[in-house]
């Protein structure tokens, strides 16, 4: 039988309401079991009277912090030495750090170079630092209102745009000789690049369902794995080096530049990508066309 994934979380009660617990916890349950469930604050103050109660109902250990000078947090000293002490008693495979606090920007890095797989949740005012420097960071409104459907706004739409640009470039980079990627790789991927990206920003429950909003991509079923590639409705290679050809003879037997090649090209073909036809480089991609040379930056019809 495989070994489950054990996860310590800590959570921040100075910077994360109670009404979250259950969300917390459900959501790191995904990842693997919780063998550490501890909430850090001064239990003295009354703002924290709402997480007395939260905390016993989900068995989690309240840690007791005095605030020893005022406008210093304590309670951050006392989460960073116990996950720590956790990390060297070998007792855990990873850590959800719970906080909206940047100051365990450090910790999630540390964390991570210990070998630890860290998830970070905490209310979108999060610090972009923190977010980043975990495995995955996961925002607690989201998970709060993940049944609430909502249109997309403004921000969803760009973000949306830059996911779709990523995961494009993902298969470009990283398919099979088929152009195709297994949909948990171009998931794992995509998180690697986005630690804060979560399918339920988006108002998706499914990764899959998510991809499939959008239109460049199709997807293929083989056994109980799902394909992904990028729609087959690229310019036909044939077509685009009948444009380049026509451009570099508008010149004569002068050649034509490089850069201005692609300038020409791209303003006849507007969605035209090197990475559509598996290149990096567009130099690279001209080169490898038979009709074509490159030499000192110039493109010239080949003599042969």
């Amino acid at each position: 039988m495989e070994k489950e994934t054990r996860y310590a979380v800590l959570i921040d009660a100075d910077n994360v309401a109670a009404k979250y617990t259950k969300y917390i916890l459900d959501e790191v349950s995904n990842y693997g079991i919780v063998t550490y469930k501890r909430v850090y604050g001064d239990w003295t103050r009354t703002n924290l009277a709402g997480w007395k109660n939260m905390a016993l109902d989900n068995a989690i250990t309240p840690v007791q912090q005095y605030s020893y000078t005022t406008g210093k947090n304590a309670t951050d000293s006392a989460m960073i030495i116990d996950a720590m002490d956790i990390l060297y008693s070998n007792n855990v495979d990873g850590f959800c750090i719970v906080s909206s606090d940047s100051d365990f920007t450090r910790l999630a890095i540390r964390l991570r170079e210990s070998g630890m797989h860290v998830i970070g949740m905490g209310e979108k005012k999060t610090p972009k630092p923190f977010s980043t420097a975990c495995n995955a960071f996961k925002y607690l409104e989201i998970l709060a209102e993940e049944e609430v459907q909502t249109a997309p706004d403004e921000n969803d739409k760009v973000e949306m745009k830059t996911l779709e640009s990523a995961i494009i470039r993902i298969i470009a980079e990283n398919a099979n000789l088929q152009e195709e990627i297994n949909i948990g790789e171009l998931g794992s991927r995509l998180q690697g690049r986005y630690p804060d990206f979560d399918v339920r920003n988006y108002g998706y429950s499914k990764f899959s369902q998510f991809l499939k909003d959008f239109d460049c991509l199709s997807f293929r079923q083989v056994g109980s794995s799902i394909l992904v590639s990028q729609k087959s409705d690229k310019t036909d290679l044939q077509n685009i080096e009948d444009i380049l050809c026509n451009i570099v003879r508008t010149n004569g037997n002068k050649g034509y530049n490089l850069g201005e090649l692609k300038k020409q090209l791209c303003s006849k073909v507007p969605d035209f990508s090197v990475k559509t036809y598996g290149y990096s480089k567009f130099s690279r991609f001209v080169e490898n066309l038979p009709c074509f040379k490159i030499k000192n930056n110039t493109v010239m019809i080949s003599e042969k």
